[in-house]
């Protein structure tokens, strides 16, 4: 168990989203997952990314109901009127 300091923390780490997503080459995937089942803090790190990952692909998948996507529009456009008027000033 690593105290998460070492080269092959800092490699792991380094190439964590890409590990996630598996969009690194099938040697260093090897590595990198040999790695983190071995480093108790590389895994946790591992897991919390994961995790994150998994929440936000959910929830950019889901549609939001049309009374808050017609305030959140409505928000965007006022934001914006008033941002033109400033710079016409």
């Amino acid at each position: 168990m690593g105290a998460c300091d070492g080269p092959d923390c800092e490699k792991a780490l380094e190439n964590l989203y890409l590990f996630i997503d598996s969009e690194i080459d099938t040697a260093s995937c090897a590595e990198i997952q040999a790695h983190i089942d071995d480093c108790s803090e590389c895994l946790t790190a591992y897991d919390l990314e994961r995790i994150v990952k998994q929440l936000v692909s959910r929830s950019c998948a889901e549609k939001a109901p049309p009374p808050l996507r017609e305030k959140v529009l409505l928000s965007i456009r006022t934001v914006s009127v008033q941002i033109t008027e400033t710079k016409q000033l």
